[in-house]
């Protein structure tokens, strides 16, 4: 498994299986077949519901603790200075963990950022605790970044973002590449572009012609092909899937690279449509909900 080295100097695989959606009645057989598969990087969060599954899971595999990248998020109710702390404390007791390896900021929330500030703030708190190895943010802006950077003194480790070809987001990347900063991509393989939610347009880009022609010629499915594209420019990818097969798929991207042209051909697939929420529109009133106790 490829590695990628945070700018504190921790370890983390580039490749992880992701959870989002993820009903915790198929969460432990997901993450046990990743395991299983090879897969060393696990991604939730509080708001997925899912915690305790994962827990389990690792719990139950066998493997040890220190060969697992575990990451997680504190959700936007759980902000503040103290409520981040008990968003830990919540956390790792769903997971049964002791410490977690990288937690981030779900998302900016720029209607009270100071109650982001105070939340990130915390984690540095818990970092320099070593109750975590690594700290970062989620769908974080060039604007909250920066205000982030001038209220604070760790730089986050990793962005997790929405990053396929049809919305890459280039100039959030390069201002994270200039700081040292991990992308992380949330649907990598542009699941969201055929999700109900994207629109009537929807169009998936697995089925784009220029990423089937470029799979062909690999003898590789569309989705390792969207996979490899990000892993070779840098960033981290963390496909969700709960079928065995599709989780073993995805883990099968080490073994082939794509040329220059093809790197080029995908990033010119570029649509500046985003899929998820615009991060400017989060609000408490709008997303907040009760993150449950332990």
């Amino acid at each position: 498994m490829q590695t990628l080295t945070l700018n504190n100097g921790v370890e983390m695989p580039a490749l992880g299986l992701g959870v989002f959606q993820t009903p915790p009645d198929e969460t432990i057989a997901a993450v046990t077949a990743a395991l299983e598969l090879g897969y060393r990087h696990i991604d939730t969060a509080a708001a997925y519901g899912n915690e305790r599954e994962v827990g389990q899971a690792l719990r139950d595999s066998g493997v040890p603790r220190d060969e697992v990248f575990v990451e997680t998020k504190i959700w936007i109710s759980d902000y503040g200075y103290d409520e981040t702390l008990h968003g830990f404390d919540k956390s790792a007791a769903k997971l049964g963990l002791d410490h977690i390896d990288l937690l981030i900021l779900h998302q900016a929330l720029p209607s009270d950022f100071d109650r982001t500030v105070a939340a990130y703030r915390a984690l540095e708190k818990l970092l320099a605790d070593g109750k975590v190895r690594a700290i970062g943010v989620s769908n974080f802006m060039i604007d909250h970044l920066s205000a982030l950077l001038d209220a604070t003194e760790v730089v986050p480790a990793v962005n997790q973002l929405e990053i396929h070809p049809y919305f890459q987001q280039r100039p959030v990347l390069d201002f994270d590449d200039a700081h040292g900063i991990v992308d992380q991509a949330w649907s990598p393989i542009g699941g969201i572009t055929f999700y109900p939610g994207y629109g009537e347009d929807r169009r998936s880009v697995l089925q784009d012609p220029a990423v089937t022609r470029i799979a062909e010629a690999h003898g590789k499915s569309a989705a390792q092909v969207l996979l490899r594209w990000g892993i070779q420019q840098g960033r981290s990818v963390i496909p969700k899937s709960t079928k065995r097969h599709r989780i073993a798929e995805n883990i099968d991207v080490f073994d082939f690279d794509l040329a220059v042209d093809e790197l080029s051909a995908l990033d010119a697939l570029e649509t500046g449509r985003r899929g998820g929420p615009e991060p400017e529109d989060v609000t408490l009133a709008d997303h907040g909900r009760a993150i449950p106790e332990a």
